[in-house]
């Protein structure tokens, strides 16, 4: 005897639906193309075949291609990577076909911290930034002197933040890597939720502090009113070793301290926030719940004319023909492919290819191909036109949909787009990362019921709720909101737990020389 439908079709054209729940061999259910009986247990956010598929023929889930049967596959089979594999296809592309902007709103605001040079915070760190690993453990070991109880006195200080990486030297002086280097750094120091930094470096390295803030022309941020003035630096060599250079950090930070303390929050305008969008330990319903619901949000932030930003080009490769296709011109559109040909490029010479970027969480949550996770990984990117393409860390300038070329990699990927100017970040995640980000809040959003509840503590919101009764417009809705709040002053979870010293990862793209 059939059951009501325990499955989700995804595109009336698609021939697998997904498993909302855990299902048992055997289980009975009606179809719109029939009754399905399981051959085998399917495990929830896994494909099941809803009609016989032969051997070669197109497997279809979102209304696209996401592989060929590599044997016959009948109604009721589990299908996966035993009877899945990619379909590497030409694809013909269009531009500007598909361009719907939306229908602008200018209603919502948020508490945070209003810039002088016109940007806005979310959160007031004061970040002790490394240009090189050598002055990393100093650097960590200045934040950490900075505990809740002797900031107590400062209120609207959220904490001081070490931010630390593994380069610096051994490259190519003014190079691929010491640029992109810099832009991250750059854009770290110039970030909106800094409101004030000191640069500390080793002495002797090839990421010279005089390079960086010559190269991305840097001022220190000076109390309120923010006047300009030479950064301030300390060399670990020039300083007199390691305690004294710790001595004279602490120092410069408490003397820094009042000032920063001094700028209060005020209502701005939603077109201020700049979202980060990031999927990690994606399954089979990250397409589904999660991802879209981020694209209703998105589509909502872009109406109120601010920036939501789709990232990990390697988890586009696939579904780049539904982006080039909402580009507002064919140059932004071309900008998206040639980044893809890049990274064909940089893979190949690793020996390496583009198109397997699917980890084991993967496999075990039911993405099968790349193009079927970059299909549900795009879902971020929600309706709205594609306004540009921008290189990793590459400072934001355009308000509406944007993507940046970053790794698939989330720390890495997150740490581009916060560099670039994001001050908000939102994070799907189907199996359970505990990612946390500073100086830009994280949001993190389950894709399903189960993983939220047994990771309760890490979660801000459940978009499992689609499998049930809850429609993508009113989970979308929560996350925007949700934004809002946090933009305003909300902790996220990982924030409460402490989370994000670890978390800045650049992209080190070149070779150690």
């Amino acid at each position: 005897m059939s059951q009501p439908n325990p499955t989700i079709r995804l595109n009336p054209h698609d021939n697998v639906v997904v498993a909302r729940t855990n299902l048992a061999a055997g289980t009975e259910f009606s179809d719109e193309r029939g009754e399905i009986r399981l051959k085998s247990d399917i495990v929830m956010g896994h494909k099941i075949a809803s009609n016989a598929i032969a051997t070669g023929d197109e497997v279809v889930k979102y209304g696209q291609p996401i592989g060929i049967a590599s044997e016959t596959i009948e109604a009721g089979d589990w299908v996966h990577s035993h009877n899945l594999k990619n379909n590497h296809r030409d694809i013909e592309y269009e531009f500007s076909t598909n361009v719907k902007p939306p229908t602008p709103i200018d209603s919502h605001t948020f508490e945070g911290y209003k810039r002088p040079n016109g940007k806005a915070g979310t959160r007031n760190y004061i970040a002790v930034i490394s240009n090189v690993n050598c002055s990393a453990s100093v650097s960590k070991y200045v934040a950490r002197h900075f505990t809740t109880e002797r900031l107590a006195d400062y209120p609207n200080v959220d904490g001081v933040v070490a931010l630390t990486h593994h380069g610096g030297c051994a490259m190519q002086f003014g190079g691929q890597q010491h640029q992109l280097l810099n832009r991250v750094m750059g854009g770290m120091a110039r970030h909106p939720n800094i409101g004030g930094y000191l640069l500390i470096g080793l002495g002797c390295e090839q990421a010279t502090l005089d390079y960086l803030i010559d190269d991305q022309q840097l001022v220190q941020i000076e109390g309120f009113n923010q006047n300009a003035k030479q950064p301030l630096t300390l060399t670990m060599q020039a300083s007199g070793g390691t305690q004294k250079t710790i001595t004279a950090a602490v120092d410069h930070i408490e003397a820094m301290l009042p000032e920063v303390n001094a700028i209060q929050r005020e209502t701005i305008p939603a077109s201020e926030i700049i979202l980060a969008t990031e999927c990690g330990g994606s399954d089979g319903n990250s397409g589904i719940t999660a991802n879209p619901a981020v694209g209703v949000a998105g589509d909502l932030l872009v109406a109120c004319g601010g920036t939501s930003i789709l990232a990990e080009t390697t988890e586009v490769i696939g579904a780049e023909h539904l982006l080039t296709r909402r580009a507002i011109s064919e140059s932004v559109g071309r900008k998206l492919l040639d980044r893809i040909e890049w990274w064909r490029w940089y893979a190949n010479i690793f020996g390496e290819v583009v198109d397997n970027n699917r980890s084991a969480g993967n496999a075990a949550g039911g993405l099968t191909t790349i193009v079927e996770k970059s299909l549900g990984a795009v879902a971020k990117a929600g309706q709205s036109p594609l306004y540009d393409v921008y290189q990793y860390a590459e400072q934001i300038t355009s308000r509406g949909l944007v993507l940046m070329d970053t790794p698939g990699f989330d720390p890495c990927s997150i740490t581009g787009m916060v560099a670039g100017g994001a001050n908000m970040v939102v994070f799907t995640t189907g199996r359970g990362s505990c990612y946390g980000c500073k100086p830009a809040p994280s949001i993190k959003i389950a894709t399903n019921t189960p993983m939220y509840e047994r990771l309760s503590d890490d979660m801000d919101i459940n978009a499992g709720r689609v499998l049930d009764d809850a429609t993508l417009d009113e989970v979308g809705n929560e996350i925007f909101q949700e934004i809002l709040a946090v933009a305003s002053g909300k902790p996220t979870k990982s924030e409460s737990l402490g989370i994000g010293d670890e978390e800045f990862v650049p992209w080190m793209i070149g070779p150690i020389l």
